[in-house]
């Protein structure tokens, strides 16, 4: 296990909001020693009082689930260092010290090859890791490049593309569900299954992001990795283990198994909207263009839809949407797979057999699976809803996240292939959007998002 911890980008909303708290997270289950040592660097010229002050602030906020003790030794061990992430001078102090070393780019994707260019001259010591945030890249050229510049620096089993949601607990209930249960394996393909939903969509709105989101819209920020990763989990072939090699080469194959989407494809199969002002609960919310820090000209979009098709034995003929948007009127955030309703009804009741459909509830974590049965003293079809609560996990994503870097343990982080061929996937709608060949919608904070086309349900 690596005992040294280096993030830049040390007063960001990541390592605030994620970082820190799952640090003091593995900290309160007993993973991280006395020895530990935690850098955090930044441009800002704070001491290492101030920051710690800091620290302790954000952990109140964001960690609080955590025990006090395991949140006042995060804040009194950490070391805070003023440095630029582009400078070989500056990383080079940084990473000095015996053993190997974490680095933790929590920066935006903008300055990751400057930072990975500067790490070539800065004697990396042997064993080390580089972790990498997403977007991993702008496109497949700059994922490309990217990919290049890593090589130069580390092996590929030292580069971790993270991406949280692959740690959350309900993401790999996914696979245990699958692969634990004779009962859902068998029906788990295209014969039973007529349409896979992975949606991510969230009432809050841009919570003075722009500074990010502007230059990413909810495309690259959600569809393009994690939504991806979440395709690639429900879609993927049962792998011989859950070990890197073989998880990872049966994720990828899904990747490449995606139908080219053809222009036309891109005009009738996706959709794109950024929110009006509205209403959200007792907040009023002004229009996604009028934000601060929001350039209106960039035309960033902040839903997004995108259906797609695998070409292969499992699931020819079944769609798959992904889809994301915020200041949205409630959070939907699950995996929803909607079998074909049954062929015949054999007996004489009245009412509607409804297809089941089966829900991974990504947050909160549960299960549902709708049916269909008779009701009590009628001859009636009736509804019924079986509901699983999942059990809270012994880590949050990020804490997780976190000990699998230290450990290197790479399996659920992304390998360079497979975020090459994530952007291939996307590039035609990206090309599009960008071209504004596909209408730019609008819908007003709080609603269920735009207008679905004629005789789509829009949930």
């Amino acid at each position: 296990m690596i005992n040294r911890l280096v993030v830049f980008g040390a007063t960001g909303d990541l390592n605030a909001r994620y970082l820190l708290p799952g640090l003091a997270a593995l900290r309160a289950a007993g993973h991280l020693a006395d020895g530990f040592q935690l850098t955090c660097a930044d441009r800002t010229g704070w001491s290492d009082e101030e920051f710690r002050s800091w620290t302790a602030g954000q952990l109140d906020r964001h960690g609080h689930s955590c025990p006090a003790d395991a949140r006042t030794w995060i804040a009194d061990t950490v070391r805070y260092r003023q440095a630029d992430a582009t400078d070989t001078a500056d990383l080079a102090s940084l990473i000095a010290g015996d053993g190997p070393v974490a680095l933790y780019l929590a920066l935006p994707p903008v300055v990751f090859p400057g930072t990975v260019t500067a790490l070539r001259g800065a004697d990396l010591p042997p064993g080390s890791r580089i972790v990498l945030e997403k977007p991993f890249g702008e496109d497949l050229d700059s994922a490309q490049e990217l990919n290049r510049l890593l090589s130069e620096v580390v092996p590929e089993q030292a580069v971790f593309r993270v991406d949280h949601f692959l740690a959350m607990t309900t993401v790999q209930n996914l696979l245990g569900s699958r692969l634990a249960n004779r009962v859902l394996e068998p029906l788990w393909n295209s014969a039973h299954i007529a349409e896979i939903e992975i949606v991510w969509d969230e009432s809050l709105a841009l919570e003075g992001r722009a500074g990010y989101y502007d230059g990413v819209g909810a495309l690259k920020d959600m569809v393009q990795n994690h939504l991806l990763q979440v395709l690639c989990l429900v879609a993927m072939e049962p792998p011989l283990s859950l070990g890197e090699r073989d998880l990872r080469d049966r994720k990828i194959d899904v990747l490449r198994s995606v139908r080219p989407l053809t222009e036309e494809d891109v005009l009738r199969h996706t959709r794109r909207a950024r929110y009006l002002a509205g209403r959200l609960g007792e907040r009023e919310i002004p229009a996604y263009a009028d934000e601060d820090g929001v350039d209106p000209r960039r035309r960033t979009e902040t839903f997004a839809e995108v259906e797609l098709h695998l070409e292969n034995w499992r699931w020819s003929g079944t769609t798959f949407r992904l889809r994301s948007g915020k200041a949205l009127k409630d959070d939907r955030k699950e995996v929803a797979v909607h079998f074909r309703p049954v062929p015949h009804l054999p007996f004489g009741h009245t009412g509607e057999a409804l297809p089941n459909v089966l829900r991974f509830g990504l947050d909160p974590e549960n299960m549902t699976l709708g049916l269909t049965g008779i009701g009590s003293g009628a001859r009636t079809l009736t509804p019924l809803t079986l509901t699983a609560q999942m059990e809270a996990p012994d880590l949050p994503a990020y804490g997780r996240l976190l000990l699998d870097v230290l450990h290197g343990n790479a399996a659920l982080s992304i390998r360079g292939d497979e975020a090459e061929e994530a952007w291939r996937v996307l590039a035609p709608v990206m090309s599009a959007w960008s071209g504004d060949r596909v209408p730019l919608q609008e819908y007003p904070a709080g609603s269920h998002g735009p207008a679905p086309e004629s005789g789509k349900d829009p949930r």
